[in-house]
């Protein structure tokens, strides 16, 4: 009898001892992570009807020379608009604004090198085109004074809504923040989206800080590698069929 009470004692413990050892598995949750570019796959982007208005801010700084494919980013970014702008419908209003085009004997003219080269305006394509590949890469990246300048000068006493689509590689370095900039904007008027490309852009804290800038007035944000992914960012932010085949007649005048 005894021998028998001794061997159920030494089972239980036994049996506890194994349930212990046991741990429930950890369910398996699949987090879906917000990522831009896959973003673009799950919602389709608006259509921009001849009522819109849409301003490039494209970045000219020196570092836009530097090689990516053996071919200077600038040339790329140049090419990829020359693709695309011809696919816009012609009676979108569009424009240009380009900073880093002049290099600045000092901080102060080196922050201040933003210009508005083609004002907004239908059948603009081939202004733009005309613009950009008469600039040339050659100074700073004064973005927030350029989203400024955009706002409180190029879209003055222009009603509805306006969408900028800054192209860039690089942060902001003339000691202001666009992400800063983005919030207070927003709290003071709600006509103008923000879509940023960052290309070929991998300093964390400038991604962020533009990643703020798109996200908080309601924009995109797109991180672009390659000409590819800088060609299907734009058709992204601008919402047109990678099918849709445009031309541009050249003016001889």
């Amino acid at each position: 009898m005894v021998k028998k009470i001794s061997f159920l004692i030494i089972l239980s413990v036994l049996i506890v001892f194994v349930n212990c050892l046991v741990v429930p598995a950890e369910p398996n949750f699949q987090y879906k992570v917000y990522t831009p570019m896959g973003y673009k796959n799950q919602v389709k982007p608006a259509k921009y009807g001849k009522n819109s208005k849409i301003l490039f801010i494209v970045d000219f700084s020196n570092s836009m020379n530097e090689e990516l494919g053996g071919k200077k980013k600038i040339h790329i970014a140049m090419d990829t608009l020359s693709s695309i702008l011809p696919k816009l419908d012609p009676d979108i209003q569009t424009g240009l604004r380009v900073y880093g085009h002049r290099a600045g004997f000092t901080y102060l003219q080196g922050c201040m090198a933003s210009k508005l080269t083609v004002p907004l305006g239908v059948n603009n394509a081939q202004n733009i085109l005309n613009s950009i590949y008469q600039t040339s890469a050659t100074g700073w990246t004064p973005i927030t004074y350029s989203l400024k300048q955009a706002v409180n000068v190029d879209f003055a006493g222009i009603e509805g809504k306006k969408h900028i689509i800054l192209l860039t590689d690089g942060g902001e370095n003339c000691d202001e923040s666009p992400c800063t900039y983005a919030i207070e904007l927003m709290k003071q008027r709600d006509d103008i989206t923000i879509d940023v490309i960052a290309f070929d852009l991998y300093d964390t804290e400038a991604n962020n800080q533009l990643r703020c800038t798109a996200l908080t007035t309601r924009g995109k944000f797109y991180s672009a590698g390659n000409s590819g992914e800088l060609t299907d960012s734009l058709f992204d932010s601008l919402g047109i069929d990678k099918d849709v085949h445009g031309t541009i007649k050249m003016n001889n005048n």
